[in-house]
């Protein structure tokens, strides 16, 4: 078997069974049950929050320990921090050491990061594309698993949500053991770099914003010219300074397109909204109808698992470059769409009409978010990926953070789920309009340099 294959099925396995949680669609009904004794108004406000803080304080740390350690240290340890988060959530029943467990919980989703960035340090680079979709679709696989699992389950009554939660231990178990086998990484991205592999080509402030596909193409062969130029390999070597400047390098050079800020901008906060809605939508559902107890809510989630990947596989199809001047009217429309349908879930009496709200958003998030990837994808140098996700990231974590001190908690506004969900749908649509008057002021300024244009043509004539 070809080292890339196995280093393929070895991420996918990982990712099948990190993800493969069937506790999740059940989690708040899990805290909020006789096990535990806590309402839902002290998940809502004292537990869920500090996950929040939780993930927000750990990823910068995360990311930059991820490279210095050479990644599958990181994906061991996250490993770990899901079979103690499952233990502490399968074991423990009150108040403080739930919020012990969430604070696992921030590195087990932080350390996402050296997962999705494992594959660009131990993969050659026209293996990419193939190996990042066959680990998506492992992902999105253990997610659709544990939700029919969850349902079946719960619908049979063969299991309560409890076990739920040792089945979710188990799957953390067996994922730590397959993350003791990924290869070492014997090289990083920034911190243990190549020689020589620190100095992007220098170029005109016109050339990195028009022409980045050379700017990449350059770094390639340069990289190349630098391997053949020497007969002996020397060994990496550990640099601050020259992480720092590769650092700023890819970010000065990726934040310079328009094309990633408009992208980026929208997966960033468009990310922030999906993170939180997600979140906190079992608390809508269970004041929707307090006495349905969320019963097919393995269901729903498999549901959106399902259809969202059919959403991600169509955006997969669609050639970006071909329509590049329906790019703002997509974000403009899909956020309109998806502000829409969690008002309609803030303001229905019927559970159903939530349950469908809540899939049709996933869908188009789904859907929209794989265009923004690849498209800020084709825009970057391979090497810089892994840092543009890890900003936009930070990015989302950090305003839903903002989002979750003025809207859950008692140091803001402490809104109810449906009060909630009326402001996060009057996020998107506002989100909508700022896209739309961008391609308002787009089209006015096109316009205005058509009749100039034309005015001077004229001129000229006379």
């Amino acid at each position: 078997m070809q080292a890339w294959l196995r280093i393929s099925l070895l991420l996918c396995s990982f990712g099948f069974f990190r993800e493969m949680r069937p506790s999740e669609p059940f989690v708040t009904e899990y805290l909020t049950d006789s096990w535990h004794n806590i309402t839902s108004e002290q998940v809502n406000k004292e537990i869920y929050p500090f996950g929040t803080y939780a993930v927000l304080s750990q990823l910068v740390i995360v990311f930059l320990v991820t490279d210095i350690l050479r990644y599958k240290p990181i994906i061991v340890l996250s490993a770990c921090a899901g079979i103690i988060l499952f233990a502490i959530l399968s074991w423990t029943n009150t108040i403080p050491e739930l919020q012990i467990g969430q604070i696992f919980y921030g590195f087990f989703m932080a350390s996402e990061v050296a997962y999705y960035t494992y594959i660009y340090a131990k993969v050659d680079k026209n293996r990419y594309q193939i190996v990042t979709g066959h680990t998506r679709s492992a992902i999105l696989a253990g997610k659709f698993l544990g939700g029919v699992l969850a349902q079946i389950l719960i619908s049979t009554e063969s299991m309560d949500y409890r076990g739920l939660h040792f089945i979710s231990f188990g799957s953390q178990v067996i994922s730590l053991f397959i993350a003791l086998t990924l290869p070492a990484v014997n090289k990083s991205l920034y911190f243990f770099a190549e020689e020589g592999s620190d100095s992007l080509p220098e170029l005109k402030a016109e050339e990195v914003k028009n022409e980045l596909e050379l700017t990449c193409e350059s770094v390639e062969t340069d990289n190349i010219q630098n391997t053949t130029s020497s007969v002996t390999t020397k060994e990496p070597k550990f640099s601050w300074s020259r992480a720092f400047r590769l650092l700023l390098q890819h970010t000065v050079t990726a934040y310079s397109n328009p094309t990633v800020v408009k992208w980026s901008f929208w997966w960033a906060l468009a990310t922030c909204g999906q993170v939180q809605v997600i979140s906190y939508v079992q608390f809508l559902w269970k004041e929707i109808d307090p006495y349905h107890e969320s019963f097919y809510n393995g269901a729903v989630e498999a549901t959106v698992t399902l259809l969202g990947a059919v959403g991600a596989m169509t955006a997969g199809f669609m050639n970006s470059n071909r329509h590049k001047e329906w790019h703002m009217w997509i974000l403009t429309i899909c956020s309109l769409l998806m502000g829409a349908f969690l008002i309609i879930s803030a303001i229905t009496n019927l559970v159903w009409i939530a349950y469908a709200m809540y899939v049709l958003f996933g869908i188009f998030y789904f859907f929209v978010i794989t265009i923004a990837t690849a498209i800020v994808a084709e825009n970057l140098c391979d090497d810089s990926f892994g840092l543009i996700f890890g900003i936009n990231t930070l990015v989302a974590l950090a305003l839903q953070t903002i989002l979750t001190l003025v809207v859950v908690t008692d140091a803001g506004y402490a809104l109810q789920p449906r009060s909630q969900y009326i402001v996060y749908g009057s996020y998107f649509v506002a989100l909508a309009i700022l896209y739309c008057l961008a391609v308002m002021v787009r089209f006015i300024f096109d316009s205005f340099n058509c009749w100039k244009c034309k005015t001077k043509r004229r001129f000229d004539i006379s």
